[in-house]
């Protein structure tokens, strides 16, 4: 009886042993992992007016949106749902996170406009804005679609008479057309090095598969 007893305390230890082991091992990360990927140091400027890169790195983990101000409905959800994932987070871990705003539509979106609209969601926020032919650059890099409205009809010709009525017509076919732009609209993970290391789909950022990775992604990705 003594071997038996032996056998099952043994038993014991190692279904407690793997027990404590799930316990403790993280749960699998969800989005998209790849292989690191550095990022060009291709030049922009930040919502302050300052000279920036895409591959700045200050050992932060970035979280990388790519939208446009004018856009009505996918940017402000998901600036939202970041917002409301990093008031969320624990202030050692959101302090080694960045959220950073890149627009697709910088002829329009300037340092100024995109500090104003950023303030809205949280001031903490990062901007870029820059050349159309670089932020187009950059979005490549990051496998960021960025397909420009069509080119606009003449409006003129569905005028009526009275020049206020033109205006007005014209005024809502260029919202329309902002409207129609597409883009990406996955958060892009960069990790302390400046290097694209995961990515996570609209999906995720909202259904809060994110919010539960963020924790790990800091502990592997940041410095």
């Amino acid at each position: 009886m003594k071997w038996l007893t032996a056998v099952l305390l043994s038993l014991a230890a190692v279904l407690g042993g793997l027990l404590l082991y799930r316990t403790v091992s993280p749960a699998p990360l969800g989005g998209e992992a790849l292989a690191a990927r550095p990022l060009p140091a291709l030049p922009l400027t930040d919502e302050r007016g300052q000279a920036a890169r895409l591959n700045d790195a200050d050992g932060r983990l970035r979280l990388v949106f790519y939208g446009y101000v004018r856009c009505p409905d996918v940017c402000p959800a998901t600036l939202s749902s970041l917002n409301t994932i990093y008031a969320g987070l624990q202030p050692a871990v959101r302090d080694r996170i960045q959220v950073q705003f890149i627009t697709v539509d910088p002829q329009h979106d300037t340092p100024a406009v995109v500090r104003s609209y950023l303030a809205k969601f949280n001031p903490a926020f990062h901007g870029l804005t820059g050349p159309a032919a670089t932020i187009n650059a950059a979005a490549r890099q990051m496998f960021v679609a960025n397909v420009q409205p069509l080119p606009q009809a003449a409006s003129h010709e569905h005028g009526g008479a009275a020049g206020t009525g033109v205006a007005a017509h014209t005024d809502q076919d260029a919202s329309a057309q902002e409207a129609a732009r597409l883009h990406g609209d996955q958060v892009s993970v960069v990790d302390g090095q400046g290097r694209f290391v995961h990515l996570y789909g609209n999906e995720d950022v909202i259904s809060g598969v994110l919010a539960r990775d963020l924790p790990q992604l800091v502990r592997r990705y940041t410095n």
